[in-house]
């Protein structure tokens, strides 16, 4: 019997149905440092109601969390998010969002398992963040783009001076996103699908 005296199990709702039509499903992981937008990427494209792991941030997490340029957040994700996109009738995105505080990258190697493709979140304001988080894919081998999230009060910088900050290869594609919009955050995975596409058409996608 349900919570609501019923005793029918309640069928899965018609949005969270896959179309029959679908072909390929793949991996996706949304990365990047604590408090830059990984969370509500997902849970603005997703199609799907988003799964969250956000717990309240405590007295216990000063010192060891670093929230310069988030002083109003008071959550953190403390295992993963999850949401789902159909790109095509055919084509389907399954989106991880992995905890961005270092406390947590323990659980980044399962999350990264089976990935095809990453998203990396940054905020101009705090890019030595990002270093780590590129290093940990390119160990991996996962291809990935990288994503400037528009904060408001965030400094602008033209592409060429971000990927010379970054030490980023030509090839890797930087696009610049409002995370808060779903239309925006789609884009950003169009991108990095076009650019896992070109990946595959000369090769160099394993």
């Amino acid at each position: 019997m349900d919570f609501n005296g019923s005793d029918t199990i309640p069928g899965p709702r018609a949005e969270d149905q896959l179309p029959h039509t679908a072909q390929s499903a793949v991996k996706i992981v949304i990365v990047g440092g604590f408090g830059v937008g990984k969370t509500t990427m997902v849970g603005s494209v997703s199609e799907i109601k988003p799964l969250t792991t956000e717990e309240t941030m405590t007295q216990a997490g000063i010192g060891v969390d670093d929230n310069y340029g988030s002083p109003s957040k008071t959550a953190t994700t403390v295992a993963m998010d999850f949401g789902r996109i159909r790109i095509t009738d055919e084509l389907v995105l399954y989106l991880f969002g992995t905890p961005g505080q270092e406390r947590f990258w323990f659980l980044w190697n399962g999350l990264f398992e089976g990935a095809l493709g990453a998203v990396v979140l940054v905020d101009t304001r705090r890019l030595e963040v990002s270093f780590d988080v590129m290093g940990r894919l390119e160990e991996r081998g996962v291809p990935f783009v990288v994503a400037v999230n528009s904060f408001p009060d965030a400094p602008r910088y033209p592409v060429s001076d971000l990927r010379a900050a970054l030490d980023l290869s030509e090839q890797i594609p930087i696009v610049e996103c409002d995370v808060r919009r779903r239309a925006s955050s789609r884009d950003v995975l169009m991108t990095l699908m076009r650019f896992l596409h070109s990946l595959a058409m000369t090769g160099s996608l394993a």
